[in-house]
C-alpha cells in the first residue's frame, strides 16, 4: 500500500515553479520528501458547511486529498485535535465515519450540530419563537462589543439554550443555532453582533477593543441576531446537496465526539481508526482559550479551566514528549494497514520545521513515514494580516508527514 500511494502522489504532480522531489533521512529511513500543489487554495471549491471560523485551521482541500487517496466509504476517519472539525466533516461528507477530538469542548459544539443540518424553516421558526427582548445584561461589561439592545438578546438566547442543555431538552435545532450564534459573536462585518473588532476566530480583550473603538471612532449600534443568524444558516448551508444532508446524518449517528487530552483516548478501541488527518498545536503559535474567551463564556464554559487543561508547549523539546505520547496513543487505535497524516507548520519564522521533528515520533511508536508532503500556496488573506508574504513560512505552506501502521 505504501508503494500505491507514492504513486498516487505523484500522479497527482502539477506544475507549480515550486515543484520537486527530494529525500530526508529520518531514523535510519531514506524518506521520499514532495514540495508541490497538492489542492487548491480557493476555499470557494468546499463545502459552504466548512465557513465556521477558528484560530489555525486547514482548508478542507487538505483532508480532503488524504481522505480520497487512502480510504473508502465506511472507514473511520479521527482527528484528535479537531478545532472547528474539518476533518470529520470532510470526511462525513465523503460517506466515512468519524471520531472527533479536542480537549477544548468548544469543539464539540462547533462540531457535532453540522451532522445534524435543520431546514432553514426549523431554525427561523425556532427563533421566532424564542422572546429576546426582554432587559438582560451579561455578567461581565460586554458594552464595548454589543449595543445595549444586542447584549440583551444574547443573554437571552444563552440563557435559553443554557437551560435546554441543563434539561437534556436541546435538539438538533437548538445546537445549531447555538454553534451559528458562537460563531456570530465577534468579528470585523455587518454580519456579527459586535462593532467592528479582530475576524471571528479571535476574541480580543475588553480593554484591547475599547483603543479599537476609540482608534476607529466607533460605537456598537444595534445588530439584530435573529436575522443574522439566518444569514450565516443561509449561507453555511447553500452548497448542501440532499444527499450530503443525507451522508453527514448517517455519519453523525454512528459518530464519536470526545473532549480529552488526545494522548489518552480509551472511548476509542484498539485498530479501530482507518485514516488519523489531524493538525497539533504548533509551540504555543495559537493562544486558543485566549482567543475564544467570549465563545467561552456564551456556552458555560470555564475559560479559566480550558486554559489549564490544553497542553502548551514552550520549547521543542516539551512539544516533542507530548507528540510522543500523542504518536503512542494513535499507533494503538490505528487499524492495521492504517494511516496518518499529521500536518504541522514551520514555527519561529521558519526556523523550526516540526515535520522533521514529528516523523521520527511516529517511528518511535512503530508507524512507518512514507513520505512527507510540502503544499506550497500563494499567500492567503490570514497569511498577509500577519505580514506573511512568500511562501517559506506561516499559513502559506502545509507539511505532512503520512504514516503507515503495517
Amino acid at each position: 500500500m505504501p508503494a500505491a500511494f507514492l504513486e498516487y502522489i505523484r500522479s497527482k504532480g502539477s506544475r507549480s515553479p515550486w515543484a520537486r522531489t527530494d529525500t530526508v533521512r529520518i531514523g535510519g529511513a531514506t524518506v521520499p520528501r514532495f514540495f508541490d500543489e497538492f489542492w487548491t487554495a480557493r476555499q470557494r471549491q468546499a463545502s459552504s458547511l466548512h465557513e465556521i471560523s477558528y484560530r489555525a485551521c486547514f482548508k478542507p482541500q487538505l483532508p480532503r486529498f488524504f481522505i480520497q487517496a487512502l480510504t473508502r466509504p465506511g472507514d473511520v476517519v479521527y482527528d484528535p485535535f479537531s478545532g472547528r472539525g474539518t476533518t470529520v466533516i470532510e470526511a462525513g461528507l465523503l460517506g466515512r465515519n468519524v471520531a472527533a477530538n479536542d480537549i477544548n469542548p468548544l469543539s464539540r459544539l462547533l462540531t457535532a450540530p453540522r451532522f445534524w443540518v435543520p431546514s432553514l424553516e426549523e431554525v427561523a421558526a425556532r427563533l421566532d419563537a424564542l422572546d429576546l427582548t426582554r432587559e438582560a445584561r451579561a455578567d461581565m461589561d460586554l458594552s464595548m462589543f454589543y449595543h445595549p439592545r444586542t447584549e440583551a438578546e444574547i443573554v437571552n438566547l444563552r440563557a435559553y439554550l443554557l437551560e435546554r442543555e441543563a434539561r437534556g431538552q436541546a435538539d438538533h435545532v437548538d445546537n445549531w443555532i447555538r454553534m451559528v450564534a458562537t460563531n456570530r459573536l465577534t468579528g470585523h462585518s455587518s454580519g456579527f453582533f459586535s462593532v467592528y473588532t479582530l475576524p471571528p476566530n479571535q476574541a480580543v480583550s475588553p480593554v484591547r477593543q475599547m483603543l479599537i473603538n476609540v482608534s476607529r471612532r466607533q460605537k456598537p449600534e444595534y445588530r439584530d441576531i435573529r436575522s443574522r443568524i439566518l444569514r450565516k444558516s443561509r449561507s453555511l448551508m447553500r452548497s448542501l446537496s440532499k444527499n450530503d444532508i443525507v451522508a453527514l446524518r448517517q455519519a453523525g449517528q454512528r459518530a464519536v465526539f470526545l473532549s480529552k487530552d488526545a494522548r489518552c483516548t480509551r472511548e476509542l478501541p484498539a485498530d479501530y481508526v482507518h485514516l488519523t488527518v489531524t493538525s497539533p498545536p504548533f509551540l504555543n503559535v495559537v493562544q486558543y482559550a485566549r482567543d475564544n474567551w467570549l465563545r467561552c463564556w456564551f456556552n458555560g464554559i470555564d475559560a479559566g479551566k480550558v486554559e489549564r487543561e490544553i497542553t502548551a508547549s514552550n520549547s521543542l523539546a516539551a512539544w516533542s514528549q507530548v507528540m510522543e505520547a500523542v504518536f503512542a496513543e494513535l499507533y494503538r487505535i490505528t487499524a492495521p494497514g492504517g494511516w496518518v497524516a499529521f500536518e504541522v507548520g514551520e514555527v519561529r519564522r521558519g526556523t523550526v520545521n516540526l515535520d522533521e521533528h514529528a516523523a521520527p515520533l511516529g517511528m518511535k511508536a512503530g508507524f512507518r513515514c512514507v513520505a512527507i508532503l510540502i503544499n506550497c500556496q500563494q499567500f492567503t488573506k490570514t497569511a498577509n494580516i500577519w505580514g506573511v508574504r512568500n511562501n517559506d513560512v506561516g499559513t502559506n505552506t502545509n507539511r505532512i508527514v503520512v504514516f503507515h501502521k503495517e
